[in-house]
Order: structure tokens, then sequence, then C-alpha cells
């Protein structure tokens, strides 16, 4: 058990952003708000056989990198956690625990390490869900993000990673919701920014009155933004008003337009996004020839600016929904004839399943947290016996993008040790600067 006042040393952070150190016993401590390098005194306030969760109360020595955070609201808002720590040196650790986590859970070395991708570390975020909330003890309503491991809406009148028109709009905001009818039936407000347009999701739990909607109208008018209503689930979402121009981003160096909705899955940063898919096709290698399939395609992220310099583009999707939008944008771009998009269960790909899809030349794979598994697998097991898909060509490149270093892990030591590939690259994308979130990337060639 880690005494009060035992001295720990500060040994690495883990994918929490928490510090991480072993006591006097050698039992792990998770250490809220600890860096690297430095010597600390904890309040325990977990204890399990194996590990103990503690917040810091000391700090003796400090790090060189812990920084002062820039927003006033740091360490009671829950919105980020490396506040304090160097952007530079969040990139690094982000880079080692993709490094590691491709070690000691895949047994995977890559031969070529990428050079992280970075872009602005504020005003970044173009996606965000806020919490509504009217205190009715202070007479106030509250919008922003929940305080740090509390159901709590934090008391926020800016936001640094936001873009600073929309941290702007805050307090406005919360002005608005309190002149409401229904204020205490307006629990979110949901974000997203587009190249020409800023839309907000108010969601509520009531119709809204006809002096609600006009208060709603009076605001756009002001502060030039675009509502969207829903009323129940995302499906239920729809336009205030119609007019103005639409929601979309824009990939310029493909020629490429997606339009998109408020609650449509989309990169929170779109710079990132933007040299994350420039990057991916260069390591995709395309030809004028090829045959691409992308996995888990959404709105075609990646499918349009493939089909703009493959032969061919299949474009695979779990829902029929965003298989019809996929389509919608393909015909929008002009990249239609060369692109193709199916519905399907992509976590329980097999191997006669893949060859129904037919070869290609290459593969982009963009799953979920949850990883590409079944598709890993499938590969595992024609490599082990061809004849469960005769005839099926696996593809000679893979461009993996991933939002969790543990299921990449998981599959990329599939690949390598059971489906006849080389791990011949990664690298750590910062797409969410000042949390501990890790997006990656990782190439794979068939040995």
């Amino acid at each position: 058990m880690t005494a009060s006042n035992e001295w720990l040393k500060v040994e690495s952070l883990d994918l929490e952003g928490q510090g991480v150190a072993h006591n006097a016993e050698g039992k792990v401590v998770f250490i809220e708000g600890a860096l690297p390098g430095e010597e600390v005194q904890v309040q325990v306030h977990r204890r399990k056989n194996n590990w103990e969760q503690a917040a810091m109360t000391l700090l003796r020595r400090e790090s060189s990198q812990r920084v002062t955070p820039r927003c006033k609201h740091f360490g009671v808002c829950g919105g980020c956690k490396l506040q304090h720590f160097d952007v530079g040196a969040q990139v690094a650790t982000k880079q080692r625990a993709l490094e590691d986590a491709l070690w000691h859970l895949g047994k995977v070395k890559p031969e070529q390490l990428l050079r992280p991708i970075e872009g602005p570390a504020w005003g970044y975020r173009y996606r965000a869900r806020l919490s509504v909330r009217y205190v009715a003890k202070k007479g106030k309503v509250l919008v922003g993000f929940h305080e740090r491991k509390s159901s709590y809406v934090a008391d926020m009148d800016s936001c640094e990673v936001l873009p600073p028109h929309l941290s702007a709009l805050l307090t406005p905001l919360a002005a608005l919701i309190g002149s409401m009818d229904q204020r205490e039936r307006l629990p979110q407000i949901e974000i997203a920014v587009g190249s020409r347009v800023t839309a907000l999701v108010l969601r509520h739990l009531e119709s809204l009155s006809a002096a609600d909607l006009a208060r709603l109208r009076a605001f756009a008018a002001e502060h030039g933004i675009q509502w969207w209503l829903q009323p129940k689930g995302p499906e239920t979402v729809h336009l205030l008003d119609a007019g103005g121009p639409p929601l979309a981003y824009t990939l310029p160096e493909f020629g490429v337009t997606m339009p998109f909705k408020p609650t449509d899955f989309t990169q929170v940063n779109h710079q990132i996004n933007s040299v994350l898919v420039s990057r991916a096709l260069r390591l995709l290698d395309l030809g004028p020839q090829d045959r691409v399939i992308d996995w888990f395609c959404g709105l075609g992220n990646f499918t349009l600016p493939i089909a703009t310099l493959a032969r061919e583009v299949l474009g695979l999707e779990g829902s029929e929904t965003l298989v019809a939008r996929s389509r919608e944008n393909a015909a929008l771009n002009g990249v239609a004839e060369k692109t193709r998009f199916i519905a399907c269960n992509l976590f329980e790909i097999t191997p006669a399943d893949l060859a129904s899809f037919g070869g290609a030349d290459k593969w982009l794979v963009d799953p979920p947290r949850e990883g590409a598994f079944a598709l890993a697998k499938a590969l595992a097991d024609i490599h082990a016996d061809a004849s469960l898909a005769p005839g099926y060509t696996p593809p000679l490149r893979i461009v993996y993008v991933s939002c969790n270093p543990a299921t990449l892990a998981r599959d990329a030591g599939l690949l390598v040790h059971q489906a006849g590939y080389r791990c011949v690259a990664a690298g750590a994308v910062n797409m969410f600067p000042h949390t501990a979130h890790v997006e990656s990337m990782a190439v794979f060639e068939r040995a």
C-alpha cells in the first residue's frame, strides 16, 4: 500500500494520460496530473490487488516538460488532460505509446517510424458535444463540457481547443438558453464546423414554442450560425430553416468536397484529417490501374480521394444509410463511375466474403476503436489454407488508420505473424492535442 509520505518516481504516461509509478512494494500506481521524470507524493483513492489509482498531493521534482496550462478551466473541465505537458512531448509520448503497443501486444516492430503528423495545438476542435444545464439554485445556465470525473457541467466562458468564434459563443449560448421557455428541457448542443458554415444541433426533449423558435432564429442571424434541431435520436436531426450554404468540408489537394450532417461521424480536426488523407494515399502508392478496397469507408473520406488516382474503388461500410450517402458524395464529386459501395457487417467478414468482393491491389482500412480483427483473421485463414478462398489474391499493400493502438497492435500481430505481411512503417497522428487519445497509421506489405 502506498503511504501518503512516500515519494514516487513517475516513469511514463499511460493511455489515459496518467503518470505511472511503482511504490516501495512494486505495485503500479496511476497518478492523475503527474508527468514522466517527476517525484511526487500522492493520495490513493482506489486500490486493487495489482494497482492503485491516486491524485498528486506534493511535487518535489518537476519535469522540464511541465508547462502552464493555457485554459483557465483546466483541471475542472474534463475536456483536456494534458495541457500541463509540452505539446512536443505529448506527440513523442504518443509515438512511444504506439511503438510499445505494437511490440508488447502484437510483437511487431515497424521497419520504419513515420514522422508524427501534427498541426495546430489550439482552436482545432471542429466537432464537439456540449452539455447544457439550467441550475435553478444559481439562476443560470451552464454550457460546456462535463467536469473531470463528474456528471456536473463545468462553468465555462471560454474553451481554448474550440475555434475562437465558437469559444466566444459559450456565454451568448448560455444567455440564449436561459431566455427560452424550455430551458430545463434542452440537455445538449452539438457543434459541427464546415468550410463555409458553423452548425449547432439543439437537442430538445419537448416541442419548442413559437417564441423559442424566434429566439433561435434571431441568435442565428446575429452570430452567423445554422441551427439544426434534434427532437429524438440522431435520425431526427433537421435544419430549422432551409437555405444558406451546405455543411461540408473540403480536401483541396484532391478537389473533393464532402457534405455531411452535423451528427455524422467526421474527424474532429480538419487540418490533421487533410494531412492524414494525403499521407495515406502516398503510402498506398496508387497507380492508375490499381483496384482498391476502402474498408469502413464512412461518407467517403478516403474513398473519394482514392478514386481521383486509382482505376476503381470499392467502399464497404456497415450501414445502408452511410452507403447511400457515400454514393451521393461520389456523384457530387464526379467519381461515381470509379466507385462502388456495399453495406455489410465488417465485424463478421470471412474468407469467402473476401473472395466475393474480388481481389484488390491495395487496401485502406479505417475501423472504429474495435479494430478490424475479422479482416485480419480472414487474411490469416486464407494464408494458412488457400482452399478457403480459391483463386483469391490478397492485397499487396495495406494502409491501416487506427484510433486505438491496442486493437491496431492486435490486428498487426495477426497480419505479420499469421497472414504473411511485413509492417514496413508506422507513426502517430496527433489528432487530439492535449488529450491522451492516440491516432496512428501503419503500413503492411505482403512478404
